[in-house]
């Protein structure tokens, strides 16, 4: 089962403190997809993911939506 994360018309750093946040509530080997408007994000998601042990399993841009699908560590 996965969860989702809209932070769409936030800023950075709110869009990754959310999605750290949100990761406390997703079970182990679980994802949680989080969908972004701010271009920050795809440098600031994927420096959460090295910092907390998570795996980013991917982050594009479709239509100027930033959309992260994010592994939670087994």
């Amino acid at each position: 089962m996965s969860q989702m994360l809209d932070v769409k018309g936030l800023n950075c750093p709110l869009p990754v403190l959310r999605a750290k946040k949100a990761m406390k509530t997703v079970a182990k080997g679980e994802v949680l997809t989080v969908e972004a408007t701010d271009p920050n994000t795809m440098r600031d998601m994927a420096a959460l993911c090295e910092a907390a042990g998570f795996t980013l399993l991917s982050a594009e841009e479709q239509s100027g939506v930033f959309v992260f699908r994010i592994q939670q560590a087994a």
